[in-house]
């Protein structure tokens, strides 16, 4: 892809599988249709290959190498497993894992050993859970033992446009979205590297100190990082990218767009804002090449 650098290869980070099953989850027994015509989304069929498809035909027609896809609800891991296996080149399958469910290590286990998944993307205050709760603990081991395993944990503000549009109620907590949280974590389980979307989603300066005491944590850029208007004083995402390459250096930092639906598809206008920002930043061609791709590749790749 043509950047300011030059031609670079883009893999995306963040991008959301918005399955069919993801849509039965949230439809609070309304009919797709209506769900289809409340969002102005499309609802996928029934195999999830098809939409993996969907989704090569976006990369391509971008130019992206490949990209990261999450399951978006804790038990779809069998949606991204399929996707993953019909395009094991161009997708990198991560999946949400609540930790309160019973079954949540058997499921880990299942989708990291069996169904080739990479990623274990935790929620802590969608599912109201301390990244220290206990029946986490065999979740780290479990990752730090498999070279190639990371863990997605989503911090700062959780907004769930998805609910509001639907007028489904967000009963999130904030308690839990604190990045320090995860300090004692991340250095007891130094193997494991963790990846904190969004640059703290508006816990800026908490992620900041996290990797500066922990460097195993990366963040990812993804979303339109509007939380920037928490933070007083921030020059937008320039000085985002500034501070962030100080602390993290860009070894640590991979590109993100937080991409999820059709028809509208990959979000191009992401890396169309993160762009000028990183060369604003002073990064260059090496630096950039890492936190386009690179950095992706080296994790899961």
């Amino acid at each position: 892809m043509e950047t300011p650098w030059g031609d670079l290869e883009v893999s995306d980070a963040h991008v959301h599988f918005f399955s069919r099953p993801f849509f039965q989850a949230l439809s609070g027994g309304r009919s797709l249709e209506d769900v289809a015509a409340t969002l102005g989304w499309e609802i996928p069929g029934s195999d999830p290959t098809e939409l993996a498809g969907r989704w090569v035909e976006t990369l391509d027609r971008h130019g992206l190498k490949r990209c990261a896809v999450i399951a978006s609800f804790p038990g779809d891991e069998a949606s991204v497993a399929d996707a993953i296996r019909a395009y094991p080149d161009r997708l990198i399958g991560y999946f949400m894992l609540n930790p309160s469910a019973g079954d949540a290590l058997e499921r880990a286990r299942r989708a990291i050993e069996r169904d080739g998944l990479r990623g274990i993307c935790l929620f802590p205050a969608m599912h109201k859970f301390s990244v220290h709760d206990e029946r986490l603990r065999p979740i780290y081991k479990l990752a730090a033992e498999r070279p190639g395993i990371v863990i997605f944990v989503h911090m700062g503000v959780l907004s769930g446009g998805v609910r509001k549009k639907l007028g489904l109620p967000s009963p999130f907590d904030m308690r839990f979205s604190n990045p320090i949280d995860l300090h004692s974590i991340a250095l007891e389980f130094s193997q494991v590297n963790f990846i904190i979307p969004h640059f703290g989603a508006g816990y800026f300066r908490e992620t900041l100190m996290l990797g500066d005491l922990c460097p195993n944590v990366h963040v990812d850029t993804s979303s339109s990082n509007s939380w920037v208007r928490y933070v007083p004083g921030l020059d937008g995402l320039r000085e985002v990218f500034a501070r962030t390459l100080q602390v993290y250096s860009a070894r640590r930092i991979l590109f993100g767009s937080d991409s999820s639906f059709f028809p509208r598809g990959w979000h191009t206008e992401i890396l169309k804002t993160q762009l000028p920002a990183l060369q604003e930043a002073g990064c260059d061609a090496t630096e950039a090449a890492a936190i386009l791709s690179g950095n992706l590749e080296r994790l899961v790749g």
